[in-house]
């Protein structure tokens, strides 16, 4: 696999600080576009509590993350994956350490935790911040995995 947006891979982890906003998103747009063609998880590094506001920006793309419960990286079941994207700093210096037992590829996809608004904005500045996040993650991932369809973000 070429790093940076060579092949394919088999199994995508993506992380996060507390798997509540930005990897859920980020797998759940991935399942969406790829389907059963791409094995995908997510995880934090950190256990979070679910957050209405990314289940209602998802569900305007069609995509039901209702059922999504967070997870920590140590509550995996299978922690072999071909490709690491980390969403956070946090998330990128765990997954690095892992790359010192697994043969893994880590992706660093700097993105921005759209939490902070919560307490600063109003209704719609938080649904907007939150749906900003979700449509760069769309565009990453289109790109990077070399996928079509889905809605246009």
């Amino acid at each position: 696999m070429v790093r940076g947006g060579g092949e394919v891979p088999g199994s995508v982890l993506f992380v996060c600080s507390m798997n509540v906003i930005r990897s859920p998103m980020a797998a759940a747009i991935l399942r969406h576009l790829a389907g059963q063609r791409i094995y995908v998880e997510s995880a934090g590094v950190r256990a979070g509590e679910r957050d209405p506001f990314v289940e209602t920006v998802m569900s305007e793309i069609g995509i039901d993350l209702s059922r999504h419960r967070p997870q920590t990286l140590s509550d995996l079941d299978d922690t072999s994956f071909d490709l690491i994207i980390t969403l956070s700093p946090e998330a990128h210096h765990q997954a690095l350490e892992f790359t010192r037992t697994m043969a893994v590829d880590v992706e660093y996809w700097p993105t921005l935790d759209a939490s902070a608004v919560v307490e600063l904005g109003n209704r719609d500045q938080i649904l907007a911040t939150y749906r900003s996040v979700r449509d760069s993650l769309f565009t990453r991932i289109k790109q990077r995995f070399h996928l079509e369809g889905g809605p246009t973000v």
